[in-house]
């Protein structure tokens, strides 16, 4: 029992070390990786994902080679934590495909296309937990530019249509009649509006702002816009009034910018699950909070 005990405290050190480094590294340097330097590795007959985990780890300050410990952190999480995307997978999207976002400002709300650098990393899939209990980031790259639409408030990115909420939408879920709490780019409104066995879509979006830029310039161009019901609401009122009363089906809730501001809202937001106990609920990114949680 002791040396089990011993094992899962190694462990919990692990995964706060790795969510340490990585968080420094996505927040304040994410695009430091080198092409010419990384292609220069990838020469020598590793993957891109292998070369990308060398140079993350040296700029960590890991010793792969001579320090025991370091190596197993290098063997246990960055073999399974670094993608090379391709970009065409996810242009090939059909929101991709079939929505075009203009560059438009409404007060402090502004719709436009950002764009990850060659190398450039960021989180691109909820966190993996092992057995052991191991907690696993998913980092994601592309080798060329990508560029992504996103929805800023107040000069600060606050909803995009990227890899990381193409992969953790849970769309494929979704069936009859459809509440989702958020807007943003209207992603998960058009992808599920695109599904047969889905008859309505309501979405309830506190800022008239965003619900005026995708009345405008995105609900337009989606082939079943008859689908889309509007509610400017604040969603936690929303739930508590009146969600239990409309009997929907089927709940998805996506109003937090990352886990950070998002497990308050979530754990706020299961309390009124009780309230409508045969409508499933589904939570973005609910993986990696639970983890944090």
């Amino acid at each position: 029992m002791e040396f089990n005990n011993v094992i899962k405290e190694k462990v919990k050190e692990d995964n706060y070390k790795v969510f340490a480094l990585l968080s420094r590294y996505l927040n304040n340097t994410p695009d430091f990786i080198n092409k010419e330097e990384i292609e220069e590795i990838v020469n020598c007959g590793v993957s891109y994902e292998y070369a990308f985990g060398l140079m993350l780890a040296a700029a960590f300050g890991l010793d792969t080679v001579d320090n025991v410990d370091d190596k197993e952190l290098f063997n246990q999480y960055f073999s399974n934590m670094l993608h090379k995307l391709d970009a065409n997978e996810y242009y090939d999207n059909p929101y991709y495909k079939n929505i075009k976002i203009p560059t438009i400002k409404i007060n402090n709300s502004e719709l436009k296309y950002e764009k990850y650098k060659p190398f450039e990393g960021f989180v691109c899939n909820d966190i993996i937990r092992t057995e052991e209990g191991r907690q696993i980031p998913q980092v994601g790259f592309f080798q060329t530019e990508f560029m992504f639409p996103a929805v800023l408030e107040n000069d600060r990115i606050w909803m995009t249509i990227t890899p990381n909420e193409i992969e953790t939408m849970n769309v494929d879920k979704a069936c009859g009649n459809v509440l989702t709490f958020g807007l943003g780019l209207g992603y998960y409104a058009y992808m599920v509006s695109e599904k047969d066995n889905v008859e309505s879509i309501t979405v309830v979006e506190k800022n008239q702002d965003v619900i005026d830029l995708f009345n405008k310039y995105v609900l337009p161009q989606f082939s079943n816009a008859h689908k889309i019901r509007l509610i400017q609401a604040d969603a936690f009122e929303y739930a508590e009034q009146h969600m239990s009363k409309e009997k929907y089906d089927f709940v998805f809730t996506d109003l937090w910018h990352d886990v950070s501001d998002g497990m308050d809202m979530y754990l706020k937001m299961k309390k009124f699950e009780k309230k409508s106990p045969d409508t499933v609920f589904m939570y973005w990114i609910e993986q990696s909070i639970l983890c944090y949680l």
